[in-house]
């Protein structure tokens, strides 16, 4: 077994830019074993990617884990649909959140915790253009603040 603890492989800076987190969940990824290599060295890409329950079932599309360099023909295509392990308590809780009040199952990152391979999903709604401009101007408005604290101090 690989090292205690958690360790964060990718981030989807993407989500929190484009949807309001409202809650986030944990996943285990079903992968093969050069799949699981690869992650391991960093090569998985969340950008664009999405999850979806079908059937009762929690499969994420869209992620995409480069092949590894030496598993010849053990590699499978990168963006395969994988399938995600969940309590089916909280599947069912997700579904009916999905379906009813509109929210999307967004990826946030990929982690290794206790050498498994987790995502961590985000229950999202989209933001408007205008929620995203006023992120943005608050984020401006913040670091002008700080620069000039910072050039108050310096004097």
């Amino acid at each position: 077994m690989g090292s205690k603890g958690t360790k964060v492989i990718a981030r989807n800076k993407k989500a929190f830019h484009d949807y309001h987190i409202e809650e986030q969940y944990e996943a285990g990824i079903v992968l093969t074993g050069t799949e699981i290599k690869s992650i391991r060295q960093g090569r998985v890409n969340l950008k664009d990617s999405y999850a979806r329950i079908d059937k009762g079932e929690l499969f994420i599309f869209g992620m995409h884990i480069s092949p590894f360099e030496q598993g010849n023909r053990f590699n499978v295509d990168p963006t395969r649909t994988r399938k995600l392990m969940m309590h089916k308590k909280e599947i069912d809780k997700l579904l009916g959140l999905t379906k009813v009040k509109g929210y999307t199952l967004v990826p946030l990152d990929v982690h290794l915790r206790n050498g498994f391979a987790k995502i961590q999903l985000g229950l999202a709604k989209g933001k408007k253009l205008y929620d995203k401009r006023a992120v943005a101007a608050k984020r401006d408005a913040e670091r002008e603040i700080r620069r000039k604290i910072k050039e108050h101090n310096f004097r």
